[in-house]
């Protein structure tokens, strides 16, 4: 039994899997990193900045999977997932906020279940420029964006399927339907307090 042969077979492998994740991992880092700065770029109303972003973002995507397209265990390994995740977050927040289509997975060439927690996570984001909005009296754009926010909580709650295909999409529903229940009090709350006004200032005129 030749075990130096053997050992020599397995090392190249393994080294072989090695370098292909490290430099996945390098661009899975830059897509997080860039599609986390993109958000923050939509919510300071720098659009063109955040699409740029987006964009390199994207790339860094396709860089990784090229590195990893013969290593399919490497490739679902988790990170490339999570990186998807979030630049599927970056393009629907973009998209929701600024009226846009949402784009569909395929376009964006990620999983199914990345896609589907990456809108789960976008509505996060929504819950942020929901509030932006009630602080400047539009509140009637908040009410539209909440309507949006149902729609995709519905979209994530027709699937029912074991975590290991989803990707812990029960987890992601659970925290939507959270912080969905949390905007649409605070936005109520609001239009109650801004109906009430009124109607003070409409007695106040006739006093």
């Amino acid at each position: 039994m030749d075990l130096e042969k053997i050992r020599t077979i397995i090392e190249k492998d393994f080294s072989a899997k090695n370098k292909v994740r490290e430099k996945g991992l390098i661009h899975s880092r830059k897509t997080i990193q860039l599609s986390g700065n993109a958000i923050r770029s939509i919510h300071r109303g720098e659009q063109e900045k955040a699409k740029k972003m987006i964009a390199e973002a994207r790339e860094e995507l396709s860089q990784a999977s090229a590195e990893l397209k013969d290593h399919r265990d490497i490739y679902f390994a988790g990170f490339m997932q999570n990186a998807e995740k979030e630049y599927v977050e970056a393009e629907a927040t973009l998209a929701l906020i600024t009226g846009k289509p949402l784009p569909e997975p395929d376009s964006l060439e990620v999983g199914y279940a990345q896609y589907l927690n990456g809108l789960g996570e976008a509505v996060g984001e929504l819950r942020r420029h929901i509030l932006d909005l009630i602080r400047h009296d539009e509140l009637e754009k908040g009410d539209k964006l909440l309507d949006l926010a149902d729609d995709i909580f519905y979209l994530m709650a027709s699937f029912d399927y074991p975590d290991a295909i989803t990707y812990s999409l029960r987890r992601t529903q659970d925290i939507t339907r959270s912080i969905m229940e949390k905007t649409r009090g605070d936005l109520t709350t609001a239009i109650r307090q801004k109906s009430l006004q009124k109607s003070i200032n409409e007695l106040q005129e006739k006093l």
